[in-house]
Order: structure tokens, then C-alpha cells, then sequence
């Protein structure tokens, strides 16, 4: 049986971002068939300003890996307004995650964990965790550490 998300979310003391309104042609989210696609989310705050700052030079590892988290965050707080309740996501099928950082940064995957680990804690290791990609990028909008995009399957 699938565990309940919504109760974990809480059981978890989480607290979610407001929900980030498109700043251009582009929709937060969209539903395909049983597949919710998420555009690229930053790592906005409670205040909805977003944590900046280049992994390698401005923050740490950790630091980068506390942003990915919140972009993970970010990304519940658009599928909850959205669809109502993270309980209506089955799995989690792909992340894929773009890090502002030095050329000589090569930890990118551990920046990702931040989001990943958030998505195991809610939906469990086996519907929370999925494929993943993580590269490093030179910039990312408003200079924030990371930008993450996922492709979930939805619940019947």
C-alpha cells in the first residue's frame, strides 16, 4: 500500500512556498495523460524570493544542496495548488536538475539529493525516488544555485 503523502508532508514539520506564478509564456505545470510535467523550478523561499548564489564560489555544497531541497519545495507547493493533494501523484518518474556553478565543481548529483531525499522522505523510497539527471550550468535565472524540472506519474 502506498503511504499517505499528504500526512507524511505533515508528520515531516514542512513548510511550503507559496506556489510561483509563471513570469512568462510558459504553464507551471501540465497534465498528459497520467503524466504531470513540472517546467523548471527555483528555490523560493517562504517570502517567495528565491535563494541565489553560485555553488563553487558564493555558497557551499551543503548550501546548494539545502536550494535543491527547497526547489523540491517549490515544486510541491505548485502540484498541491495545482491537483489539490501530493497524494494524487503515484511516483516520482524523472528529475532532472541544472546547477549554477564554478567550472571546477563537479558534485552536481549531491546537489540533487537535496530534492531527491525530500521526495523519498513524502512518497517513500519506492514511489518517491526516480531517474534523475543533474548537470552544471555557467548561470541560471536571477543567479539561483539550481533549477529543477520533473516528470511525475499520477495516481488513478
Amino acid at each position: 500500500m502506498m503511504n499517505n503523502a499528504d500526512e507524511q508532508f505533515e508528520k515531516l514539520g514542512l513548510i511550503l512556498p507559496p506556489a510561483p506564478q509563471p513570469l512568462g509564456a510558459y504553464k507551471p505545470c501540465l497534465i498528459e495523460g497520467n503524466r504531470l510535467y513540472l517546467s523548471g523550478h527555483l528555490p523560493m523561499q517562504t517570502n517567495s524570493k528565491p535563494i541565489t548564489g553560485r555553488i563553487g564560489s558564493d555558497l557551499d555544497m551543503e548550501a546548494g544542496k539545502l536550494a535543491a531541497r527547497q526547489a523540491g519545495l517549490t515544486m510541491l507547493a505548485t502540484i498541491k495548488s495545482h491537483l489539490g493533494s501530493l497524494n494524487k501523484v503515484k511516483r516520482v518518474i524523472k528529475i532532472f536538475g541544472m546547477v549554477n556553478c564554478t567550472p571546477d565543481f563537479t558534485r552536481q548529483p549531491y546537489i540533487l539529493n537535496g530534492c531527491s531525499e525530500l521526495f523519498a522522505d513524502v512518497w517513500g523510497n519506492d514511489h518517491g525516488v526516480g531517474t534523475r539527471s543533474a548537470a552544471g550550468f555557467g548561470s541560471l535565472p536571477d543567479n539561483v544555485p539550481v533549477e529543477i524540472e520533473g516528470i511525475f506519474e499520477l495516481a488513478e
